[in-house]
């Protein structure tokens, strides 16, 4: 995946959203693919953040972004709705989608977890991403040429100890994944698959790994060919599919 070659207009004129937009890994994935001539729309909690990428795109040269603020672990089903709604107004079709959002606390074992934590986990990392979906589903079906991305992590197929909600999340996300591509690779323009990025420097694993050094990671810039592929024409066909970012 590192060594894909994209075209330097590889996504001009597909909407794209990026979730948790404002930060990390997202930020840098929404930066690269307005640089490769995609719209964006930054969704994110923190209005200041989304503003930041907002300009650097703009001063970039890519295409207008837009903002959408949204706090994904207090969302109800109607705040999805509104979304689809506005962005049906606004574009008319969305050609992709990439869950990037994630909440990660630290790592605890399960006789230690706080209760109302496993909750707020489950609701960004699992049940967000479905209502995000299942909202948009219509404009996806939209487009000649939809993806739908999820971000995966091993530690849910390994049962590693003490990632507790976080690893559950990420397993089910896996399979809500799957049974997407399942259900929508027949007669629909939408790809579903999942990208693991694997440990990459940024503040949620410096968060897990306080004692390590940063440099032994990679900065997320140089795993942003996986978002390209998935995101953009070259991954037609590609579909339930688990891809590693760093393979």
């Amino acid at each position: 995946m590192k060594d894909y070659q994209p075209a330097a207009d590889l996504l001009k004129d597909r909407v794209i959203l990026v979730t948790g937009a404002g930060d990390g890994l997202g930020r840098a994935a929404a930066r690269c693919l307005a640089a490769h001539g995609a719209t964006l729309i930054l969704l994110g909690r923190t209005i200041r953040k989304l503003e930041q990428v907002y300009d650097d795109i703009e001063k970039a040269g890519g295409p207008k972004p837009a903002i959408y603020p949204m706090n994904l672990e207090g969302a109800i089903p109607k705040d999805y709705l509104d979304l689809a709604q506005v962005l049906d107004s606004e574009f008319g079709r969305l050609d992709g989608l990439l869950h990037n959002a994630a909440l990660l606390e630290g790592l605890t074992p399960i006789a230690n977890y706080d209760i109302e934590l496993w909750y707020r986990i489950l609701q960004v990392n699992l049940n967000a991403p479905f209502m995000l979906t299942h909202a948009l589903l219509g404009l996806l079906h939209r487009s000649a040429d939809a993806s739908v991305v999820f971000t995966a992590d091993q530690v849910s197929e390994s049962g590693q100890a003490y990632w507790g909600a976080y690893a559950v999340s990420k397993g089910g996300s896996e399979t809500l994944m799957k049974l997407l591509a399942s259900e929508l690779e027949a007669n629909t323009p939408i790809r579903v698959n999942s990208l693991d990025p694997g440990r990459v420097r940024t503040g949620m694993t410096l968060k897990v790994y306080p004692g390590r050094d940063p440099a032994e990671w990679p900065t997320p810039d140089a795993i942003l060919p996986a978002y390209l592929y998935l995101l953009g024409p070259d991954s037609r066909g590609v579909t339930g599919q688990v891809l590693r970012a760093q393979a």
